[in-house]
């Protein structure tokens, strides 16, 4: 059985939410939690290697940041969450946490989402006009964190017309606790539940779908145009 949202030819691109060394690495961030839960799991290796089978067949990678301006201008602290990022400083412009886990690193192909407010990639980015541009029609959504980032992101690509899929392996949360609860209770209300090996060997297949659709709708063109080249054709003899 296929991953519902790649198993119809669906152009797709890989979302990599907030995978910054101030949340997910134990040298800058001060979320002990989600850190242990990711190195616990190896997600950091899992989405690198997701991420490689994805520009290998030409699916775009974006890397969604939160990235404070030092001054703060744009970000408001209306919610605990960016209360306390702004507060402690974290993810400041030119600071070293602010950067992606090195392990993650954009490549030159990649995209880089930046933001400075707002809890969902698609909040006051270009995000949305790129996929649209691409053609994208599912996300694949990963990183951190379970608890909220990452049911936001796959409500906030619902509510534009995406269609969203989780690889279960490559997102955490600060607890397992909560991580389980997120992945049995609300993330499938929003998203396909998958695995990024799953994910993986549909890539390979969706893509050859959607170009032998791509393939088919040109030769029904081809011979629509020469269909109706022939009636004009015929329509010219008559009249003359």
């Amino acid at each position: 059985m296929g991953v519902r949202g790649l198993d119809r030819g669906e152009r797709a691109a890989l979302i990599i939410n907030e995978c910054q060394n101030a949340m997910i690495n134990g040298d800058f961030s001060h979320n002990d939690g989600l850190v242990g839960q990711i190195r616990e799991r190896g997600v950091v290796a899992r989405i690198a290697a997701l991420a490689e089978a994805c520009r290998q067949t030409g699916i775009l990678v974006v890397h969604s940041t939160m990235v404070l301006r030092p001054d703060r201008v744009g970000t408001t602290p209306s919610c605990l969450l960016l209360g306390a990022l702004s507060k402690r400083g974290s993810c400041v412009e030119g600071q070293l946490d602010a950067e992606i886990h090195p392990e993650l690193a954009p490549r030159p192909q990649d995209y880089v989402s930046r933001r400075v407010h707002g809890l969902s990639p698609f909040h006051g980015t270009e995000l949305e006009p790129v996929l649209r541009e691409r053609g994208v029609q599912t996300v694949l959504v990963t990183g951190v964190s379970t608890n909220v980032g990452i049911p936001g992101t796959c409500l906030e690509a619902v509510n534009r017309g995406f269609t969203a899929v989780v690889p279960e392996d490559c997102v955490a949360g600060s607890s397992r606790e909560i991580h389980d609860f997120q992945i049995r209770n609300i993330v499938p209300l929003l998203a396909t539940v998958t695995t990024a090996a799953e994910v993986t060997a549909a890539l390979e297949p969706a893509e050859a779908l959607r170009a032998d659709l791509v393939s088919t709708g040109d030769r029904c063109q081809l011979h629509t145009s020469a269909g109706q080249a022939t009636m004009r054709r015929h329509s010219e003899r008559s009249a003359d």
